[in-house]
């Protein structure tokens, strides 16, 4: 009993020791405590402000023009940025985040009730045997009552214990020295309890997000300025709006990683230079960067710095963030290239001095700095890009190791599938072999024709008969005195016999005659006929060819018939091949009686020779 007397008398007078001390300590005009030259390095905090103060004129001015705001319009988003570039005066500046962030608007469109939310939270909290009002005091026992629930002992929601001691572990670090939450007094106490309440109510509204780290700094600020369903709400419009910070808080953390490397890509292209010395020193941007847009730079020592930033966030979102750090970088960039160490490089990020963070510097830097919104989108597309193309490389790592210890069993199944394959295709191959044969000996057939038929026409390009001058005009043959008139009739009576034959198979031979040295008609040096074949698929081909020259064929045959009876029995011409229809012998045969009188009134003699290949042949 003596023991715990002495532990509770000892307890109670460190209480009331620090409520003395809290008691007796001052506090500036944004509520944070004055602290001594010795704690000033430990507490970092700097309290000779110098923020414009307000003109009543002005004052006055944005009161009347906070009475008819209207979110929707340009014409107020202008005025307003207009006012706080000249600095909104601390008395007002509820008044101008609530227009901001249209609280008003938003708690009447939700059916969330704040109250309703806050009484279920109290029935776990009397579970637990905890209050809101001591909830940093009862850390121990929550997690004394979290092990237990670990362990099987107890049947308590373990999700809401871990909620309830992440928050209270977090309220110790929300600005210790603000009289709204330092000590134990009733004003820290009740400061406390409305943290707890509106992070909790938050985690409970958006069980998504739930709580993140980061979160107790901002609802913090937002309780300075607002009453405490104000600043839920506020809470509520910063970080579910896509304008604000949605991109930044998730129960991963994976957003602010990602903002972290937009920010780095910023960086990178608006100072190079510095990039490359951060780089070289090895100082990454998430080291600094993920400190400042998670507190939203609640960490800078001047507080009518951190409001005037704030003002801006209000006003543009997301956009200003990333204005913000760009301009503290390009501020401390000088100190930064003069540094040779990372271990002296961090501590100047992450504790900005108090010559670059002082309103009177760092606020006119922050409005001559500019960032556009299609920059923002262009480094993350930019991001976006380099952790496709990483994905894609350990895509190919992995597809590559996987196909280097399956190479083998991949080649013995190809090797198999190959050979069922080629017996599958020998076996639907062999029913059609016979068909292909067909037509392969056509194929062949006719490849005999035109090599035949091109020997026929290079022999007669190379004769040195007299090309006809004009395609109408026939030549004239000539007169030849070797031959006699015997011999005369006796070709007349063979050019009969050609004629009137027909051959099995619909298919006429005729031989083409030559003419040797001496003047007489012969066959051909080579002794080789060339087979004209009339019908049949062969056929086709041979009257498509000669398809062409028919025309001159006709034309030809009635120049011959006008002048038959001008020339001499002696003279003799040369009918061209083919007619225009001779799909038959038969049809032939009527067609050319229908055009001349027979073979033995006519002095000429056929030939299977076209017209443009007409030989002159010496007849007497």
């Amino acid at each position: 009993m003596r023991i715990m007397l002495r532990r509770a008398s000892s307890s109670s007078s460190g209480k009331s020791n620090t409520s003395r001390r809290s008691s007796s300590v001052g506090f500036d005009e944004f509520g944070f405590a004055l602290s001594k030259k010795r704690e000033k390095k430990l507490q970092h905090r700097y309290h000779d402000y110098s923020y414009p103060q307000p003109n009543p004129v002005k004052v006055k001015e944005l009161c009347e023009f906070l009475s008819y705001w209207n979110g929707s319009s340009f014409i107020c988003r202008s005025q307003i940025e207009r006012f706080i570039r000249i600095g909104i005066p601390p008395a007002i500046r509820g008044r101008v985040w609530k227009c901001l962030l249209n609280i008003d608007s938003l708690r009447t469109a939700s059916s969330f009730d704040y109250e309703a939310c806050q009484a279920g939270i109290r029935r776990p909290l009397v579970d637990l045997g905890v209050s809101e009002y001591s909830i940093i005091s009862t850390i121990d026992s929550l997690v004394d009552t979290e092990n237990e629930i670990s362990s099987g002992q107890s049947d308590l929601p373990s999700a809401d214990l871990t909620l309830f001691k992440q928050i209270a572990l977090d309220l110790r670090r929300s600005f210790p020295t603000h009289r709204t939450l330092m000590g134990d007094r009733p004003e820290a106490i009740e400061g406390q309890a409305k943290l707890f309440r509106v992070l909790t109510a938050f985690a409970r509204y958006n069980p998504q997000i739930g709580y993140v780290q980061g979160m107790s700094y901002i609802a913090a600020v937002l309780l300075m300025i607002l009453s405490e369903e104000e600043a839920f709400w506020g809470l509520v419009a910063l970080l579910e709006k896509p304008k604000y910070l949605s991109e930044l808080f998730d129960s991963s953390l994976k957003k602010i990683q990602h903002q972290a490397l937009v920010f780095h890509q910023l960086l990178k292209h608006r100072k190079p230079l510095l990039f490359q010395h951060l780089e070289t020193l090895g100082v990454s941007s998430l080291h600094f960067i993920m400190q400042w847009f998670l507190t939203l730079f609640t960490s800078l020592p001047c507080w009518d710095s951190v409001l005037a930033i704030w003002d801006l966030i209000m006003l543009h979102g997301l956009q200003a963030v990333f204005r913000t750090g760009l301009t503290i970088i390009l501020l401390l960039e000088s100190r930064i290239m003069n540094m040779t160490e990372e271990a002296t490089v961090l501590p100047v990020l992450l504790r900005v001095p108090v010559d670059v963070s002082q309103h009177r510097v760092l606020i006119p830097a922050l409005w001559n700095t500019d960032v556009q919104e299609w920059e923002i989108n262009c480094m993350n597309s930019l991001v976006l890009e380099e952790a496709g193309g990483r994905q894609d490389e350990e895509k190919v790592k992995k597809e590559s190791a996987k196909g280097c210890t399956s190479s083998l069993s991949d080649r013995q199944e190809d090797v198999k599938l190959s050979q069922e394959g080629a017996k599958n295709t020998s076996k639907k191959e062999a029913p059609s072999s016979s068909a292909k044969n067909v037509f392969t000996r056509l194929l062949k057939v006719a490849q005999h024709y035109l090599l035949e038929s091109g020997k026929y026409s290079a022999a007669a390009k190379s004769s040195p008969a007299k090309k006809s001058p004009a395609l109408g005009r026939l030549p004239k043959a000539r007169i030849s005195t070797s031959f006699t008139q015997a011999q005369v009739r006796t070709r007349r009576s063979s050019s009969r016999r050609h004629s009137q034959n027909s051959t099995l198979g619909g298919v006429k031979k005729e031989r083409l005659p030559s003419q040797d040295s001496d003047g007489g008609a012969t066959e051909d040096s080579s002794n080789s006929s060339i087979w004209r074949v009339r019908s049949g698929p062969v056929g086709k081909v041979a009257r498509r060819r000669s398809r062409g020259q028919s025309g001159r064929g006709t034309s030809l045959l009635l120049k011959n018939r006008s002048s038959r009876s001008q020339q001499t029995p002696a003279q003799t011409f040369v009918q061209p091949e083919n007619s225009k229809n001779d799909d038959c012998q038969e049809t032939q045969s009527r067609h050319a009686s229908a055009l001349c009188p027979s073979l033995n009134e006519r002095n000429f003699i056929t030939c299977p020779m076209t017209a443009s290949q007409v030989q002159e042949s010496q007849l007497i």
